[in-house]
């Protein structure tokens, strides 16, 4: 009894927030076929209000980011004319995908100390162990990861994607490449104030394989003997067929 109290009276303590997040998705699922092209979620929500607006304008972000894995991250130089790697830099974390939209230039609407507190912009989503002592420009390497997946679409920074109606709605789209890894995509909602982050709101989307590509993918993973056997049975069919079709079309010509 005496707890209960306790939790009650700490409950009543807490500070009431005087604006907070009401989001809403266009789909909390995306499902991986094997003709899937991609696909755009619609993210899309409202600002619950205790008073009346404040004065000053509001920002808002919405951030997604994808499965994080580490990985290597190297430098390739011409030496006697061959392409041979030189460097590595090991990545601790890296989201598969991360997207970012903003109502306004993210320096503008985010403080740098914000940004490091919940590591929103691209740079921050990545963790990086530390380079070797012999590699001085360790940042070119984690810049280079970042336009290979910008160029594919897997890094997107969205400023001034993000449509605010009265300092109230909000809404954005975001386009989901072919390419996606399966997993968790984690969504986060900041609102933002003179570049401080003053609410935010997280969910989770979704994304799965389904039919051939989920049985293929299990497959793949818990009898690794069958689907190689399989692959090249497959491989061998395709081979033979070309060379049917070849010869028919020689004797028929």
């Amino acid at each position: 009894m005496l707890f209960r109290l306790i939790f009650l009276l700490c409950l009543v303590a807490l500070p009431v927030r005087a604006e907070e997040v009401v989001l809403g998705l266009s789909s909390d699922r995306v499902r991986i076929t094997a003709t899937f092209e991609g696909s755009d979620i619609l993210v899309f929500g409202a600002v619950k209000r205790e008073g009346p607006i404040p004065q000053d304008p509001l920002d808002v972000i919405v951030a997604i980011s994808g499965p994080s894995q580490p990985l290597t991250v190297r430098r390739k130089e011409r030496v006697l004319g061959i392409w041979v790697n030189t460097d590595a830099i090991e990545v601790d974390a890296a989201p598969s995908f991360y997207a970012v939209a903003t109502t306004g230039p993210l320096d503008q609407v985010l403080s740098n100390v914000e940004d490091l507190r919940h590591k929103i912009s691209i740079g921050r989503a990545i963790r990086s162990v530390g380079a070797p002592g012999s590699i001085a420009d360790a940042q070119v390497f984690t810049d280079a990861l970042i336009r290979i997946r910008e160029n594919n679409d897997a890094y997107q920074m969205l400023e001034g994607q993000v449509a605010l109606d009265e300092q109230t709605l909000f809404r954005t789209e975001i386009g989901l490449p072919a390419n996606l890894t399966e997993g968790e995509y984690l969504t986060r909602i900041f609102l933002t104030r003179d570049g401080d982050v003053v609410s935010q709101f997280e969910t989770v989307i979704d994304v799965r394989k389904v039919g051939l590509e989920r049985w293929l993918y299990t497959l793949s993973r818990q009898q690794p003997l069958m689907y190689g056997l399989m692959s090249l049975a497959i491989a061998i069919a395709a081979g033979w067929g070309a060379s049917a079709v070849f010869r028919m079309l020689r004797q028929g010509g």
